[in-house]
C-alpha cells in the first residue's frame, strides 16, 4: 500500500493492486454488513453459483431453496428460500451474511463461511486441525464475493 501512496505523490503511474482482506481483519458494521470487497476484485456470478450448489465448497442448497439452480439436487428447507436474496440484502449485506452470519443472525445454524477462530467444535474429520487456530476459512475471500456476485442476482420476479 505504501508504493501506492508513494506512486501517487511522486506522479508515477498506479498498478492497482487489490490486497485480500484476513479474515481477522474484515470489518462488521451494527448490523452485520461488510461494506468493503474483500478482494478488490468483483465477484464472478456464474462461479459464485457453482459454488453455492457445490457440496464441496459452500453447499448452501443444503439448508436453502434456490430456484435457479433446480438442476443442483437436495435443496434444504432449513434456512430461507434465496430467491429475492439480491432484492432483500444489498451486497454489502449478503457479504456479512456469507462471511459471518452469526453478525447479522445472532444464534443463526449458517456456517461462518470467512472466520478463522472462536469455534467451539470445529470438527476433527473435517479440519484435520481441531484444537489449533487459526483454522482456515471454510471459502476463500474471492469464493465469497463469487457467492455474493451469484446472490445478488436473485432477484424477485
Amino acid at each position: 500500500m505504501k508504493w501506492i501512496v508513494a506512486a501517487i505523490v511522486s506522479g508515477a503511474p498506479v498498478l492497482a493492486a487489490a490486497e485480500t482482506v484476513a479474515p481477522a481483519d474484515v470489518t462488521f458494521d451494527d448490523y452485520g454488513a461488510v461494506e468493503g470487497s474483500l478482494t478488490g476484485t468483483p465477484g464472478d456470478a456464474a462461479n459464485g453459483a457453482t459454488i453455492v450448489g457445490s457440496k464441496q465448497a459452500g453447499n448452501c442448497i443444503a439448508c436453502h431453496q434456490i430456484s435457479a439452480l433446480s438442476d443442483v439436487p437436495f435443496h434444504g428447507e432449513v434456512g430461507p428460500m434465496l430467491d429475492g436474496a439480491g432484492d432483500r440484502w444489498s451486497e454489502a449485506e449478503l457479504r456479512g451474511i456469507v462471511a459471518n452470519s452469526k453478525k447479522t443472525f445472532e444464534g443463526s445454524m449458517m456456517p461462518s463461511y470467512y472466520k478463522t477462530t472462536g469455534f467451539i467444535r470445529p470438527g476433527d474429520g473435517y479440519t484435520g486441525k481441531a484444537g489449533e487456530e487459526p483454522l482456515p476459512p471454510l471459502l476463500e475471500a474471492q469464493q465469497i464475493e463469487d457467492v455474493v456476485a451469484f446472490l445478488a442476482t436473485l432477484k424477485e420476479e
